[in-house]
């Protein structure tokens, strides 16, 4: 005896089953649906077409008749040219049919009416003559001729108009008899599935609900709460919910506690890292320093020369905060606090970058209405807030771009009256993913970034009691919003 399959296997073969007859069922739907298109674009603009080519040659016909009586009734010969328009009509029409023609058929019935068109035209041009000379006896005489010209002609344009007739007929024919087959395609469809499906509920009451409620009955013993309101699935599902928390509760914790063993390895290596940078950069920078401010007393320079100067003394000077930076991050230094408006500190921090951001092509714009209320701050780590997040913000706008720095004031703020800096760059933003990580020590998406920037901004705005985060809003850019407490 053949070992039976899995229930897994069992289960995943019937809803296959179920997805192949659907799939194939609306496939063969769909492909008879442009079947029967095709039959309707055929009777459209074919056999209709057709059909009424041939319709207006009866009708341009039958116009041409009765134009020559007329004229033997009172002489004019406006009715003969009349008469000239309408052959031309019907010649045209007949040229239209031509083209329309789809067989040899069709073209030998075509033949055949513009021969008898030629004959009919003949015997009625010999009438005319016969009238123009003052022969009305003659003319009189040929008038049955023509008739009898005109009656068959009539005739072969009728055969023409019942073929495309016929051929309508036999498209409607074939999709009436798509759409049964149809029909019963869909039919046979449906009782597959519903036996398919009459099947899956067996397995699933017999091999899947029953083992449920077996092991409810196992996990209920003794516990008067343990009925779930009727629902097995439910009941068994509130059983699992506590040990599914338990764990969830543990793995947390144990992430969190791998987490801080990271961070404080991290830590012990940035301080290992700082003791050595402390006299391997700063020593000679404080000698690059001692000379410039020799050179500076000495030198004679002009006023461009001069500001030369003065950036080259600022950037090394930048350059050395940055490493007391590096350093504070595993021995922040005491903050020197003192009342100072955010606005001020904006402002030097733009002015220090000035010669930077020409050189990324960034313009700076400032929205302040008037000066923001002071703070309790140092000015030299605020400046450093602002300097780290500006040359982010010029970094990632390759291309130069725009940065805007708006002041604002919350005083409805629940911690109490709120300095805000909102910095915001036209750049390709921060992926939502990222943007709980880009405070983190040594989280950076930079090839050469330390990963240190933002978590010391971080840090520095958190020592002033305040706090910083990235807007929500989606968009293009980035916008970083710093809060700051206003000194009462």
């Amino acid at each position: 005896m053949a070992p039976a399959l899995p229930l897994r296997t069992r289960i995943f073969l019937i809803i296959g089953a179920l997805v192949v007859i659907n799939v194939i069922g609306a496939s063969v739907m769909i492909w008879h649906t442009y079947r029967t298109q095709s039959v309707l674009s055929t009777i459209i603009e074919g056999n209709l077409t057709g059909y009424r080519s041939a319709a207006n040659l009866e009708v341009a016909l039958v116009n041409q008749k009765g134009f020559v009586t007329y004229f033997f009734q009172d002489g004019n010969h406006e009715w003969l040219r009349q008469l000239g328009e309408h052959r031309q009509i019907f010649r045209t029409r007949l040229e239209e049919a031509y083209h329309r023609a789809e067989d040899v058929h069709q073209q030998r019935i075509l033949d055949h009416i513009e021969k008898e068109y030629e004959r009919y035209t003949t015997l009625k041009d010999q009438v005319i003559a016969h009238y123009l000379a003052e022969r009305r006896d003659q003319g009189l005489r040929l008038h049955p001729a023509v008739r009898e010209h005109f009656f068959a002609l009539m005739n072969t344009c009728e055969q023409y108009k019942a073929l495309h007739a016929a051929r309508i007929q036999e498209a409607q024919k074939t999709g009436i008899e798509q759409a049964v087959r149809l029909r019963l395609i869909a039919a046979a469809a449906l009782t597959g599935g519903l036996l398919l499906a009459v099947l899956l509920s067996i397995i699933l009451l017999r091999q899947v609900l029953g083992p449920v409620n077996h092991l409810l009955q196992i996990t209920s013993r003794g516990d008067q709460a343990g009925g779930g309101g009727g629902n097995a699935v439910s009941a068994l599902s509130m059983k699992v919910e506590g040990l599914l928390a338990d764990v969830d509760k543990t793995h947390l914790e144990l992430a969190r506690s791998r987490e801080s063993l990271l961070q404080a390895e991290k830590l012990a290596i940035v301080g290992k890292l700082a003791a050595g940078m402390a006299h391997s950069i700063r020593n000679p920078f404080t000698s690059v320093k001692m000379r410039l401010f020799s050179l500076n007393r000495s030198l004679v320079l002009d006023s461009e020369q001069k500001e030369d100067f003065d950036v080259i003394t600022e950037e090394i000077r930048h350059i050395d905060t940055i490493v007391q930076n590096f350093l504070e991050f595993s021995r922040p230094p005491k903050l020197v606090m003192q009342p100072i408006s955010p606005s001020q500190v904006v402002d030097m921090a733009v002015q220090l970058l000035r010669h930077r951001l020409k050189s990324y092509d960034v313009n700076v714009t400032i929205q302040r209405t008037q000066p923001l209320p002071e703070v309790s701050a140092d000015p030299e780590q605020l400046k450093e807030v602002l300097v780290n997040l500006i040359i982010n913000a010029c970094e990632a706008m390759e291309n130069g771009g725009r940065i805007d720095i708006q002041e604002a004031v919350d005083a409805d703020d629940p911690a109490g009256p709120m300095a805000l800096l909102h910095v915001r760059d036209d750049g390709p933003g921060i992926p939502e993913r990222l943007r709980e990580k880009v405070f983190q020590p040594f989280f950076t998406t930079k090839e050469e970034g330390t990963g240190l920037g933002l978590s010391i901004v971080a840090r520095i705005v958190h020592e002033h009691g305040g706090r910083i985060q990235i807007d929500p809003a989606k968009g293009m850019g980035t916008t970083f919003i710093i809060a700051l407490p206003i000194k009462e």
